[in-house]
């Protein structure tokens, strides 16, 4: 935990950083085949509807001992359809484990001869199965007010972004929205799930949750914009990825959380519990939670940067953000450049090149020496120096007098000392 914290804020303050809003090309070209496979799957096979929207006959019974295939095999031959829907379920009050039969619309004598079979097969008396016959017009009105409520939605939704934000905000999020639900209706198209009142809830519910978490995000992206115009440090698109990854651990953080409890009723209540409401509604909760979570990352934010970025104004900064960009990078080529042809001048020691005078550029950065190099002192040089340390004047340069009168012989005519004369000692005169 420490770990993603100390992550989180390297994130947040931009010293790692993750590109979202410059591989949008990435994210579009993903989003389009998975569009694409839910178009061809809803097409091909589309939406397995419960009985709640296209009608039908439902039986419940306990299921003792028997199978599916028995079940199904009893309720075909008495006249009840070979698209009978066998479910074992188990009540949330309690008691045992119980079929589930869906069939289509039958007339009552069919209802009739459907239940007589079951109570001869499993020998079940005909007052401990339940049968529920549902019309297809209150399926329709089911749809009819899902539709309904869901356009309402999508226009308070619009309207509030474009006050709140503006309306390219609303119209990149409405764009994320309309992928979350394309994807999850694919889902269920291709794993022919079966769709019910309860999936229709759960799906309005993502809408939100898809929508929460890109406001926060567009929240972001509007205080980091601020203000952009007036200075050249960042694009629109940059200041936007910036935004994403200062929310995304954020982002991460929430979507985890909320699927935890999801694929808890999902995998481990189905699991206990058989098919019913809870696990349509944990199924498209899921489904839905996942797609929202990239769309509100990889889709929302890019698709919003795009708009923005064909305004004049933010053509106009990305082309001076380029040109400070590329203006730094020319006057970094140049220091390399200098740096380069400046190594010679410093290995040298700032002496002339042998073809003629040093450039004075390079005299003047490089480090000028003022110690005289021992390479080019003598031993009678040193000599000299045993001298003064002895007491004896020396003169400042050779050819000058020196202290006992006469010209002082050049440093390579000077005679050099002896080491006894090196070792007398300074109080004593020396005898002429």
């Amino acid at each position: 935990m420490a770990a993603l914290g100390s992550i989180g804020g390297k994130l947040y303050r931009g010293e790692v950083s993750v590109e979202f809003v410059g591989r949008q090309r990435l994210w579009y070209t993903i989003s389009g085949v998975i569009l694409a496979v839910s178009a061809v799957a809803l097409i091909v096979f589309g939406l397995n509807f419960s009985v709640d929207f296209k009608g039908g006959s439902v039986y419940q019974f306990a299921a003792g001992s028997s199978t599916i295939s028995q079940v199904r095999q009893t309720v075909s031959g008495a006249g009840g359809g070979d698209d009978a829907i066998v479910q074992k379920i188990t009540p949330l009050g309690g008691g045992g484990a119980k079929w589930q039969v869906q069939t289509h619309p039958l007339t009552v004598k069919q209802q009739n001869s459907v239940q007589n079979a079951i109570s001869q097969k499993f020998g079940v008396r005909d007052n401990e199965i339940a049968v529920t016959a549902i019309g297809a017009s209150w399926g329709s009105q089911i749809s009819q007010k899902a539709a309904e409520a869901l356009i309402a939605f999508l226009i308070v939704i619009v309207i509030y972004l474009s006050i709140a934000f503006e309306w390219k905000m609303a119209v990149a999020a409405l764009i994320a929205l309309a992928h979350d639900i394309v994807i999850t209706i694919g889902v269920y198209a291709l794993a022919h799930f079966q769709v019910s009142p309860a999936s229709v809830i759960g799906l309005l519910t993502i809408l939100g949750y898809s929508l929460y978490d890109t406001v926060v995000v567009f929240d972001k992206v509007r205080e980091n914009t601020a203000g952009l115009l007036a200075s050249s440090r960042s694009t629109y698109s940059q200041a936007a990825n910036q935004a994403l990854n200062q929310t995304l651990v954020r982002s991460i953080n929430t979507s985890i959380i909320a699927l935890l409890p999801v694929a808890s009723i999902l995998f481990v209540g189905a699991g206990f519990l058989g098919a019913g409401e809870l696990k349509d509604l944990a199924l498209v909760l899921f489904v839905g939670m996942l797609s929202g979570t990239y769309s509100s990352i990889c889709i929302a934010t890019p698709v919003l940067a795009d708009l923005k970025e064909r305004e004049p104004q933010y053509k106009a900064l990305a082309k001076r953000v380029q040109l400070r960009a590329s203006g730094g990078r020319a006057a970094q080529r140049a220091a390399a450049k200098a740096a380069t042809a400046g190594k010679p001048v410093a290995a040298g020691r700032g002496r002339k090149p042998a073809g003629g005078a040093q450039d004075p550029d390079l005299a003047a950065a490089a480090p000028q020496d003022t110690e005289p190099d021992v390479t080019d002192q003598t031993a009678d040089e040193a000599a000299d120096t045993d001298g003064a340390a002895s007491g004896e004047p020396v003169a400042a340069a050779a050819g000058q007098p020196s202290a006992r009168g006469g010209p002082r012989p050049g440093p390579r005519q000077q005679p050099r000392r002896t080491s006894a004369a090196k070792r007398r000692p300074s109080g004593k005169k020396r005898r002429r």
